[in-house]
């Protein structure tokens, strides 16, 4: 292949200003706008924002090429990087030397011995938060599962009791992540520039920087060592004796805290809504329950035999994964299927589309957890599902995730099912995670103890 043919930008939206003017800076749906440009162009498409050039991938292939194959060619991309002031230099932003050395320290927290020890926490909390629903109620079931989870990373990850601070973080964090979803604000108004919502996000952080500090000093003056990730942290050194300052150990908790509890938070509510429109789905849901089960709670003992369950779990992150999409930049010059890939321009990819390819699932569009048996990650592509990322950036809570939110299903589905509330509107909205923009609203409906073992009425 010659040089030339090299260079050459793969096939895009058209030239002049319409070529910046669209796409992630377009805040209105950036998710159809993937989809519409996979459909037009394919695999490879060149995009232009402002002089920026990036290459939109959407083949399993030359995902893995850039994140397994050559992950030292590129970093994090420029969203994330634009969110600096939100993450600072935890485990999401960071790079190099400094990220590797994070990650080796967090790394313990996440053995699968200790996650293990985090199972009875998880089924606890879900239980306790079931004691304040009653049948026929309507509630917000994504704000649930969002101060659900929050409990639980609270105390498992942190070992603090953040239910007296769930109501202010959760509005936080759903302020950080709703401007995180306008990419023109987040690529083009640096955060130091005093516009309205820059000061709404400044108030955002640090109203969760108050309490990941008052967490950090009660630590700190405790000099207990509780087992969890923030006493690891606090008690890790470096090779000169220095430790991690307070505004590291802020950094990696905030990281954690959007790991641990919005994307899980995101999964769950997702999950129960495609539950609730799928009944065929719901039902054999719920006799693997009874089956395995008969009613008790479920322990980490019972995940292996809850295959369905875990199913339903690995179709609903397929269908709306938590990390939509995925951008890096590249710091040395590469090459993609011909195209070159020069230093300082950007590639990304968008689990949206890729999950959703009539190439790698039958009808990709519907909710089916049985298109799983018989193996099926093992016959499609290994990027044509990567919920969590992949290579050496893969989410480092990817099993904590997977573990929390099959008991979380496993407890609530065998005590409620749930019914949309008519007429209420549910979209996704593409943040730094995927959501539901208006949360999904929906009616409880308490299933009778007889009926968690025997049949449904």
């Amino acid at each position: 292949m010659s040089s030339r043919a090299k260079l050459k930008f793969p096939p895009g939206p058209s030239s002049g200003l319409r070529r910046w003017s669209l796409g992630p800076l377009n805040n209105g749906d950036p998710l159809g706008y993937f989809a519409g440009l996979v459909r037009e162009y394919g695999d490879l498409i060149g995009l232009r924002i402002l002089n920026f050039r990036i290459l939109l991938i959407n083949h399993p292939d030359h995902i893995e090429d850039v994140l397994v194959n050559h992950p030292r060619k590129f970093i994090k991309g420029r969203v994330l990087k634009a969110n600096k002031r939100v993450f600072g230099s935890g485990l999401l932003t960071s790079e190099g030397d400094f990220w590797l050395r994070q990650r080796r320290l967090a790394q313990p927290a996440f053995h699968r011995a200790r996650i293990a020890g985090y199972a009875s926490t998880m089924v606890e909390y879900t239980e306790r938060l079931l004691h304040g629903w009653q049948d026929g109620e309507e509630r917000d079931l994504h704000k649930e599962m969002m101060r659900l989870t929050l409990q639980i990373v609270g105390k498992t990850l942190f070992d603090a009791d953040v239910e007296g601070d769930a109501q202010d973080v959760g509005k936080s964090m759903e302020l950080l992540l709703e401007l995180g979803a306008d990419f023109r604000r987040t690529v083009l108004v640096p955060h130091w520039l005093p516009t309205p919502a820059n000061f709404r996000l400044e108030r955002a952080i640090r109203k969760i920087e108050k309490v990941l500090y008052r967490i950090i000093a009660e630590k700190r003056a405790s000099g207990r060592d509780a087992g969890d990730l923030l006493s690891m942290l606090l008690a890790a050194q470096d090779e000169d004796g220095s430790r991690m300052t307070d505004k590291q150990l802020r950094d990696e908790a905030i990281t954690l805290f959007l790991a641990g509890h919005e994307t899980t938070a995101n999964t769950l509510s997702w999950t129960w809504w495609l539950l609730a429109q799928n009944p065929a789905v719901e039902a054999r849901l719920h006799a693997e329950l009874r089956s395995v089960l008969g009613g008790q709670t479920p322990s980490l003992d019972d995940l292996p035999k809850l295959v369905y369950t875990n199913q339903v779990i690995t179709e609903s992150l397929r269908l709306y994964p938590p990390a939509w999409g995925t951008a890096r930049t590249a710091i040395e010059d590469h090459e993609i299927a011909g195209y070159s890939v020069p230093k300082g321009s950007g590639v990304s990819f968008a689990q949206w589309t890729v999950h959703r390819d009539a190439r790698w699932y039958d009808a990709p569009g519907e909710f089916r957890p049985e298109r799983w048996e018989g193996d099926l990650l093992k016959r499609i592509p290994r990027f044509a599902y990567f919920p969590f990322g992949g290579g050496p950036r893969q989410c480092i809570g990817n099993s904590f995730a997977l573990m929390e939110a099959a008991l979380v299903l496993a407890t609530i589905a065998q005590q409620y099912r749930f019914r949309l509330v008519e007429g209420h509107l549910v979209v996704p909205l593409a943040s730094i995670t995927l959501r539901p923009r208006h949360g999904i609203r929906a009616v409880l409906e308490a299933r009778p103890a007889r009926s968690r073992v025997a049949s449904d009425p």
